[in-house]
């Protein structure tokens, strides 16, 4: 970090009221995601805590500014889906880091972009939230009463006017119901060291797992995410800057058990539109996270069907966002078609479409 950049982040921390409520604003956009992998697979929901927590307070200071750190939503909906091993999940993030680091450091990031088309990105993040709309309520028909008292808080949120909030406040009454069949936790240190994927999960579906996230994240982690700091707070933070910490933070986190991160317009904008205004946000809320890894035990009693509903309240925003496109019939063709098929196959075929279509036109 250079003088002029440490300068700037001395000056950019406050830890106010109003950086707490914009740190839980990004939560929002993490912890329903994370509980999910948490509670579907094996890997370590501490482990995952901690990824975000240490990355929080490391881009936070890094840019002086009130950035997000985000799950990839594509790689997690897979796996949430079964799509993808743990290993798979690994490697696939373990690639994209590898792209995203090289495509930063090289400032190639816009070159790339242009291939993919936003339609089609917006397709893929369709795909995902279909893909997890599927889940959800396959998890909420295996108990009715539990999913219908989290669509009645989730209602009740989005009547309040909170409906950012509302997957939070369903996650929140899980956690409720969970705690009245194990009780308080015991606080536990999670363990720390390398967790190395099996190198068999280098397979067809990793790869293309990892195609479908870099799609998402080329338009939404780097590119959109540039244009709201800019927006937002007047930061001078390129798209290649923010793929460059992407890559470098996952070939730094995941071999040891991190989930695979990037960085997300979602999670500014909620830190925003909750009060955050300086890096403050993200030492605070990389604090939450890591007292958030000494109890997860409860997690293994948290009500699949009410989970069910966290995720199709994320399913719904992931969603709304995806047609806010361009072009809704291409988004709307390789949603659909990530769906029947899987989010490979739509990714290439709409790339194909989208560079075809811009050649006639």
């Amino acid at each position: 970090m250079d003088g002029t950049r440490f300068a700037a982040v001395t000056g950019s921390v406050s830890f106010s009221r109003n950086e707490l409520t914009g740190a839980l604003g990004d939560s929002v956009t993490v912890l329903p995601i994370v509980v999910a992998v948490g509670a579907l697979t094996e890997l370590s929901l501490s482990r995952m805590l901690l990824g975000f927590g240490v990355f929080q307070i490391v881009w936070g200071l890094h840019y002086g500014l009130p950035v997000s750190v985000e799950p990839m939503k594509a790689l997690a909906a897979l796996t949430i889906a079964g799509t993808l091993g743990a290993d798979e999940l690994a490697i696939a993030g373990l690639l994209a880091g590898v792209v995203l680091l090289g495509v930063g450091t090289t400032g190639a990031l816009g070159r790339v972009a242009q291939y993919v088309g936003e339609p089609v990105t917006r397709g893929i993040q369709l795909a995902v939230a279909l893909l997890l709309l599927e889940t959800g309520v396959g998890l909420g028909l295996g108990d009715p009463v539990f999913a219908l008292a989290g669509v009645v808080a989730a209602a009740v949120v989005v009547a309040a006017g909170y409906r950012r909030a509302s997957a939070l406040v369903v996650l929140a009454v899980g956690l409720g119901i969970a705690l009245t069949t194990t009780g308080l936790p015991q606080p536990s240190l999670p363990t720390v060291g390398l967790a190395l994927p099996d190198p068999g999960g280098l397979t067809r579906s990793a790869a293309e797992a990892t195609a479908a996230q870099l799609a998402m994240t080329v338009g939404n982690a780097a590119v959109a995410t540039a244009l709201l700091l800019t927006e937002y707070y007047d930061a001078d933070v390129t798209p290649d800057e923010l793929a460059s910490s992407m890559g470098a933070m996952n070939l730094a986190a995941i071999p040891f058990g991190a989930l695979p991160m990037c960085h997300g317009s979602g999670g500014v904008a909620g830190k925003y539109a909750f009060g955050a205004r300086t890096a403050g946000s993200n030492v605070m809320l990389g604090g939450l996270y890591g007292v958030a890894a000494l109890g997860t035990a409860v997690v293994t009693a948290f009500p699949m069907a009410v989970l069910g509903v966290v995720l199709a309240l994320v399913a719904i925003e992931l969603g709304r966002s995806a047609l806010g496109t361009d072009h809704l019939p291409t988004t709307l063709a390789v949603g659909a078609l990530g769906l029947l098929t899987n989010v490979g196959i739509a990714f290439l075929a709409g790339i194909a479409w989208w560079v075809a279509r811009e050649r006639v036109l």
